[in-house]
């Protein structure tokens, strides 16, 4: 569906717009945000490397309940505050982690995991979901990455 030449490591800009332009496309005019959370999961775990883990997290009754996503089977509930992607939702600010371990109050779904990059979804001045990106690399996201996952979020937030 999406023939991506554009290496992201080399050209990270180049890289990330294409996603957008593609999340753009495959979400536009879909009213249904599962489905839309699950195509671009798929999107980001198609094209771009080195992920381990891609998916949603929702906010549910003040606590964070799994949305769509690929990678190994995940923790379902997340309290506010706890882990990386409840310290995202609880700040509402992105959460970029080099090694996840070092993280106080990491929940460590898949032991693979090393570095993590948590996008909350904010829409009307608060957070309704979160980017959870994982990879077994540690220090694998860089500030190229997280713009272009904020850009995304931003673009995506009506319609997840």
């Amino acid at each position: 569906m999406y023939d991506f030449t554009i290496e992201p490591a080399a050209h990270p800009e180049l890289f990330y717009a294409e996603l957008l332009s593609a999340a753009d496309a495959l979400t536009a005019g879909e009213p249904d945000p599962i489905a839309n959370m699950a195509n671009l999961a798929a999107l980001i775990w198609q094209l771009v490397p080195d992920l381990n883990w891609a998916g949603f997290y929702r906010m549910v009754d003040g606590e964070l309940v799994l949305g769509p996503f690929c990678g190994k089977p995940a923790c379902i509930r997340i309290p506010l505050g706890r882990g990386v992607c409840g310290a995202a939702a609880a700040s509402g600010e992105t959460q970029r982690v080099d090694d996840v371990h070092a993280f106080a109050g990491h929940i460590a779904c898949d032991a693979a995991s090393r570095s993590e990059l948590v996008v909350p979804i904010s829409r009307a001045g608060r957070v309704i979901a979160v980017l959870d990106l994982d990879s077994p690399s540690p220090q694998r996201f860089a500030a190229a990455d997280q713009n272009g996952f904020e850009a995304l979020v931003r673009m995506a937030a009506d319609r997840v």
